[in-house]
């Protein structure tokens, strides 16, 4: 940052902003705004940072950004002479910037802080329409260009799309494994067994030794049950992949926000020790 000095009357009737103020009021909020200049390449703030301001560019080129799920830098706006970027820290007074913004080239711009925008949108209540126009076509652009997040819920990414056959592939698959169906096949069987093995009085056997039924039976149930058992474990397997990648989007959100934290500590490292050099420039002086 260069300076901070107020800027002339003059200056502000070439901003669209504040084109409808008459003279005397561009004087009077002259007086509040303040000139920043940033460098080419020059952070001016980080998304999460704190803010109470909004910044009318006058002169060169800044960038709106902030990085998807991946690390990749997405551009939400271009902002040249006469837009304005930070209106957020007025509408939702409290919260972190949405965004971060960088200059592309040397940069001068008007601060005009909360409480000095307050007054001016209650001189000039037309000009919160343009306010609101910038917000929503960031917005529009943040809604395009976002990706997944790493919030989807592994049952419901499943269960949604199950059909009626895999919701019964799954219910065979859960309920063969289970002690209700053992103790039904010991049952079932040492009926079927009794019956045509053991010589019971009035009882006429209908499956003798060998029990060719009995094993043709068994095998059809196996193949039918075989089947439902491997739908229901591709499912699973399906279920387990969205799972590999919930996780990895976890992680590496995770990862993204401890970078992101390593940006905050190296921007202000830089910024203390700019101002160390600037103190003891000053007690060599």
């Amino acid at each position: 940052m260069v300076g901070r000095v107020h800027p002339d009357a003059e200056l502000l009737k070439e901003v669209p902003l504040f084109q409808l103020l008459d003279d005397a009021e561009r004087t009077d909020l002259a007086m509040r705004v303040e000139v920043e200049e940033f460098p080419a390449g020059k952070v001016i703030f980080l998304y999460g940072d704190p803010g109470e301001s909004v910044y009318i560019v006058t002169a060169g080129e800044v960038e709106v950004f902030f990085k998807n799920d991946t690390g990749e830098t997405i551009q939400l706006e271009l902002c040249m002479r006469g837009d304005f970027f930070g209106e957020l820290s007025f509408l939702d007074p409290g919260s972190g910037r949405s965004a971060s913004v960088r200059a592309r080239t040397d940069v001068t711009t008007l601060r005009l802080d909360r409480d000095d925008l307050r007054a001016f949108l209650q001189k000039r209540p037309e000009a919160a329409l343009d306010l609101l126009a910038a917000l929503a076509k960031r917005q529009r652009a943040t809604v395009e260009r976002l990706r997944h997040t790493a919030s989807r819920n592994l049952n419901e990414e499943m269960e949604d799309r199950r059909t009626r056959v895999q919701k019964a592939a799954d219910w065979i698959a859960e309920f063969s494994g289970s002690i209700p169906f053992l103790l039904l096949h010991v049952v079932f069987f040492g009926a079927w067994l009794t019956i045509n093995w053991v010589p019971i009085p009035g009882v006429t056997p209908f499956d003798p030794y060998p029990f060719g039924f009995l094993t043709l039976a068994v095998s059809l149930e196996a193949i039918f049950l075989s089947v439902f058992v491997l739908l229901s474990q591709n499912r699973q397997a399906a279920k387990d992949r969205i799972r590999s990648d919930v996780e990895y989007d976890v992680n590496l959100k995770a990862e993204l926000e401890v970078a992101h934290l390593h940006e905050k500590m190296d921007r202000l490292t830089a910024d203390v020790l700019a101002r160390l050099d600037r103190l003891e420039a000053r007690g060599e002086g």
